[in-house]
């Protein structure tokens, strides 16, 4: 096996976990509003909180990985996120809960800007979006079997114990990736001249800092910011509200959330089948076409389902349907950060990072209004109404991003 697809491997090992911890806290929600009483709205700053940390350190963190080699700052960000989840099972206050996961959310800002860079540095540009897909892929594979470990360790130990699990095995990858990994092929003991030969030009780490002048003045950039948080605003709800939404919302009782598992499994499918699809389309259309329509289809199908599920009351068909919703946005997800590396080259964590910024933005809107308007309307579904709406606006925004345009 090639040293690249070895690198890869690790990284979507760490995708998984990432999901693990994330999705964990949506499956443990109702269990945990009703241990410490919390409100709808006051649920909403919880998974909110997240999101505002995570988006507040995207950038330097991203920024740092390019400058100093993701080598070193996954291992420090992977062990600091792991703690807080761990000590999110031991919080006895929804004050030390606001806390801990925005503590949370400062260590994973990290996690895909510089898994992101490594891809830069280690997959030549025609294999990168393939590279993203399956790294998504199995991410949305950890937020698959999150319902099913997690909901059995619920009803066995209690909510808590969840979350020293999946503490530990962060702490387990970090020491793995310290021991193995390299920033660059070059640098890695046993990769061959002919692979060094394939994976060609590699970006050199940005020891001058970021342009930060260059990116303030992308229009591209700008408009990859703001459809990100436009359909992050909806894919956050199935991280934060989704199996709150199911239990309240559709009747489902917690013998039925691994139910829940099936938008995830469809998401891992669809992740993998966008990347392969934009690369195909790259060789076929162009840098800027082969990118731009996986944009649009992927959005503007999402948005379309999303609807039919409003309008549907069997459970089991809504549930389809918000699984095509999902996979929809998964569908694009890859080439969203391969646009990034199209054009952030040198500076990929940072411009990752500012992308994902603006995506943080959208979650923690989403996060916040969704509690709200629980508590206005009395209902979970009218929530749902200002995501389809932003999900076809980030489909327009796609025939406005060039994949062509580097920063100057």
């Amino acid at each position: 096996m090639k040293y690249r697809h070895r690198t890869l491997g690790l990284l979507s090992l760490l995708a998984v976990i990432t999901y693990l911890d994330r999705v964990c806290i949506s499956v443990a929600g109702p269990r945990m509003q009703e241990a410490l009483h919390i409100s709808p709205a006051q649920w909403g700053w919880v998974t909110g909180v997240f999101a505002f940390s995570y988006g507040a350190f995207e950038i330097p963190s991203g920024a740092l990985g390019d400058r100093i080699g993701p080598r070193r700052v996954l291992t420090r960000i992977v062990l600091w996120w792991s703690a807080f989840t761990s000590l999110t099972g031991a919080v006895s206050s929804y004050a030390l809960l606001i806390v801990t996961r925005f503590c949370f959310g400062m260590g994973e800002a990290g996690a895909y800007p510089n898994s992101s860079a490594v891809i830069a540095r280690w997959f030549p540009a025609h294999q990168r979006a393939q590279a993203l897909g399956l790294l998504w892929m199995t991410s949305q594979l950890g937020g698959a079997i999150a319902p099913l470990l997690v909901v059995p360790i619920q009803v066995r130990w209690g909510w808590r114990a969840s979350f020293w699990v999946f503490g530990f095995l962060g702490v387990a990858w970090a020491i793995v990736w310290y021991w193995w990994f390299r920033d660059t092929p070059a640098e890695k003991l046993g990769v061959s001249a002919k692979e060094l030969a394939e994976i060609g030009d590699v970006p050199r780490p940005a020891h001058r800092g970021t342009p930060w002048g260059a990116v303030l003045r992308s229009a591209n950039l700008w408009t990859i910011m703001a459809m990100t948080a436009c359909y992050i605003y909806t894919m956050y709800f199935f991280q934060s509200w989704f199996h709150t939404y199911l239990v309240k919302g559709r009747g489902y009782d917690e013998s039925d959330l691994s139910l829940s598992a099936l938008p995830y499994a469809v998401a891992a499918v669809a992740n993998a089948a966008g990347g392969f699809a934009s690369d195909a389309l790259v060789r076929r259309l162009g840098m800027k076409w082969g990118r731009r329509t996986i944009g649009l289809v992927g959005l503007g199908s999402s948005s379309l389902f999303l609807v039919a599920a409003m309008l549907t009351e069997q459970r089991i068909p809504a549930m389809i349907l918000m699984a095509l919703t999902y996979g929809g946005i998964c569908f694009q997800q890859p080439t969203v950060w391969a646009v990034c590396l199209d054009i952030g080259r040198k500076n990929a964590g940072a411009v990752s990072g500012a992308m994902n910024t603006a995506g943080s933005v959208g979650a923690v809107v989403s996060s916040v209004t969704f509690g709200y308007l629980v508590t206005s309307y009395g209902n979970y579904t009218a929530p749902l109404v200002p995501m389809a709406v932003l999900l076809f606006i980030g489909a327009v925004l796609w025939l406005r991003i060039d994949a062509t345009r580097e920063l100057a």
